[in-house]
């Protein structure tokens, strides 16, 4: 009987599982000296995460073929058999890294996250998709933790890993939200929309200077985000404010006055009533509040 072989990284022997190490590499290192082909094989207690941005080819993956079109994720569990045909422009980062470390600290700081360590996918990343940006800065961090050889190696790898995995959740979200060719046409533009807000919520600009870059009016963009969030896009703008607000009040040193001129409000009045309004209680009533419990939490 002929067993599928057991690779820490394809071409070495697997350490043991109890190793806690993590390796990062780009796709060519490996797959070039194998003919660009890596045969079916399977990681113990490793998992793989592969970002392809450039190239093409397919995916075995437990008995499934996936075409691998860039740019894409390839989310690998341990104990997942898989394999690979890439073509000789294939490039991009391979993290490959112990599985239950992670899904421990996934456990505790976002178990949502769980799914998705130990479910084997392709994922195709829009190019304009609101998260995708902060994908390569967090493997090219990975990169340099990895050459690093220094203490807390492991800590800070996993730490990076699982901010992965969160804008991979977030991108896997978005993607499942516009499935169908309409539906995926209002997800894009929500996101695009979402971006925008991220990019220039402290200039507080109006609805409709958002809707007219959209290409789309004031009262499509209402319709739009009613029924993709539930929420009007005033209702969106004001959300981004509030939760920079109380982050800057919770986690800074800065006067309320000086929060306010860094949100751009005109004055501390102003943004005292608006703050009020949406949460309630005045700034220094929320950031008298927030930190008590924050204390109490320790």
């Amino acid at each position: 009987m002929k067993t599928l072989p057991n690779y820490d990284l394809y071409g070495t022997e697997a350490k043991p599982a109890w190793l806690d190490s993590f390796s990062f590499e780009w796709i060519p290192e490996r797959s070039a000296p194998n003919n660009w082909e890596i045969d079916a094989h399977t990681h113990d207690a490793m998992m793989q995460l592969l970002y392809v941005c450039r190239g093409s080819g397919e995916a075995l993956i437990d008995g499934t073929k996936w075409a691998i079109e860039p740019p894409c994720l390839i989310v690998i569990p341990a104990h997942v058999v898989h394999g690979f045909h890439f073509s000789p422009e294939m490039d991009g980062p391979v993290v490959t890294a112990p599985q239950r470390p992670l899904e421990a600290l996934a456990a505790v700081g976002r178990p949502e996250l769980l799914s998705v360590l130990r479910t084997p996918a392709v994922i195709p990343v829009a190019e304009e998709a609101r998260h995708a940006d902060a994908l390569m800065p967090l493997f090219l961090a990975l990169e340099q933790e990895s050459r690093a050889y220094a203490p807390g190696q492991i800590a800070a790898g996993s730490a990076l890993l699982l901010a992965l995995f969160v804008q991979i959740a977030r991108i896997g979200e978005n993607r499942e939200a516009g499935a169908g060719v309409e539906r995926s046409r209002r997800a894009a533009r929500i996101e695009r929309f979402r971006a925008m807000v991220d990019r220039h919520f402290s200039e507080h600009l109006p609805v409709e200077h958002y809707a007219a870059a959209l290409g789309v009016s004031a009262g499509q963009l209402a319709r739009l985000c009613r029924e993709s969030l539930g929420m009007s896009p005033l209702d969106v703008i004001n959300a981004r404010l509030m939760h920079e607000a109380q982050r800057e009040l919770v986690y800074s040193t800065l006067a309320v006055k000086q929060i306010a001129g860094f949100l751009g409000f005109e004055d501390e009045a102003y943004f005292g009533r608006f703050f009020k309004k949406h949460a309630g209680r005045t700034p220094t009533a929320f950031r008298e509040l927030a930190r008590r419990q924050l204390a109490d939490e320790r």
